[in-house]
C-alpha cells in the first residue's frame, strides 16, 4: 500500500511541477493582444474576399494596425469603413478607393464552339473537358461560376458571356478568384473605358473563331491623344491613370470592342458585323 501511495505521491508532484513550468511558459511566450489590432478587425465586414489586395480580412487589419496600409482599401465597407478605420488609428479620412469587377472578354455566343458541352454546369468542370467548349482559349466560358460566388447579385451570363452590374458590384473580386481563365479584373470604378477582351492570338487566327475579339489593328492607338492606349501581344490595353475617357477609342475601334463598360456613358455597343 505505502508503495502504492508513494507512487501516486511522486506522479503527482510530477504532473504539479509540469503544470507550474507550462503556465510559467504560456505567460512567458504569451502573443499579446494588440487592442488596436481588435478594434480594426472588429470594424471591417468579415467577409474576407481578398478585395483589398490581402488574404483576408485578419491580414488587413493587421497591416492597418501595425501602420503598414491605408484605411481605405475595403470594397464591401467602402467609405463606412474606411471612416472607422481612420477613427480608430487616428488617422485622416479619405474616401474608399472604389473598384469594379470587369469581365474582360465580349465573345460569347459570338465565339465558335469545338463542341456542345453537355456537363455539369461550371466553367472549372468545362476546363477539364478538352479545354472548354468556345475556340477562344482565352474567352469566357459562360457557364456562371462567377454568378454563383458573387454574394450581391451583381454578375449575370447574356448571350454566353459574364456580365456585371457595376452599381451593384462591390469590388470584393469573389467572382474574379473563381472564374478558371482569370478574365475578370478589377478596374477603377470611374474607369469609364475598357477593352473586353483578353485573346493575345495573332489576327488571322482570331477573325476565324471570333466576331468582336480584339486584332491589334492599332486604330485605337493612333486616335488617342494622351498615349493612354498600346498594343501588347496583338491585345489593346488601356493605361487608366493617363484615359480621360474621352470615348474616342470606342468610337473609331473597327470592331466595337472597346466599350465604355456602363459605367457613366451607356450601354456596350453593338459588335460589328463579321468580316
Amino acid at each position: 500500500m505505502r508503495d502504492i501511495l508513494s507512487a501516486v505521491t511522486a506522479l503527482g508532484g510530477i504532473g504539479l511541477a509540469f503544470g507550474l513550468v507550462l503556465a510559467g511558459a504560456s505567460k512567458l511566450f504569451a502573443v499579446k493582444e494588440d487592442p488596436g489590432y481588435e478594434a480594426v478587425l472588429r470594424a471591417l465586414p468579415g467577409t474576407n474576399c481578398g478585395g483589398c489586395g490581402y488574404a483576408g480580412c485578419a491580414a488587413y487589419a493587421e497591416a492597418v494596425s501595425s501602420g503598414g496600409a491605408p484605411v481605405n482599401l475595403c470594397p464591401v465597407g467602402g467609405d463606412a469603413c474606411a471612416g472607422a478605420l481612420a477613427d480608430i488609428m487616428g488617422a485622416e479620412h479619405v474616401k474608399a478607393a472604389r473598384v469594379t469587377a470587369m469581365v474582360m472578354c465580349s465573345g460569347g455566343v459570338r465565339v465558335k464552339k469545338k463542341f456542345d458541352y453537355a456537363g455539369i454546369p461550371d466553367c472549372v468542370a468545362a476546363m477539364d473537358t478538352g479545354g472548354g467548349p468556345p475556340e477562344c482559349k482565352y474567352g469566357c466560358l459562360g457557364l456562371g461560376t462567377c454568378v454563383a460566388a458573387c454574394d450581391y447579385g451583381a454578375v449575370s451570363v447574356v448571350e454566353g458571356v459574364a456580365l456585371v452590374d457595376h452599381e451593384r458590384c462591390v469590388g470584393c473580386l469573389l467572382c474574379a478568384k473563381a472564374c478558371p481563365r482569370h478574365i475578370i479584373r478589377p478596374v477603377t470604378y470611374y474607369a469609364d473605358v475598357n477593352v473586353c477582351c483578353s485573346s493575345k492570338d495573332k489576327s488571322a487566327v482570331l477573325r476565324k473563331i471570333c466576331e468582336i475579339g480584339c486584332v491589334g489593328c492599332r486604330v485605337c492607338e493612333k486616335v488617342c491623344k494622351h498615349g493612354a492606349i498600346r498594343v501588347e501581344d496583338n491585345l489593346a490595353v488601356i493605361d487608366h491613370e493617363k484615359c480621360t475617357s474621352c470615348g474616342d477609342c470606342a468610337e473609331k475601334c473597327p470592331r466595337r470592342l472597346i466599350v465604355d463598360a456602363n459605367l457613366d456613358r451607356g450601354p456596350r455597343a453593338e459588335p460589328a458585323p463579321s468580316e
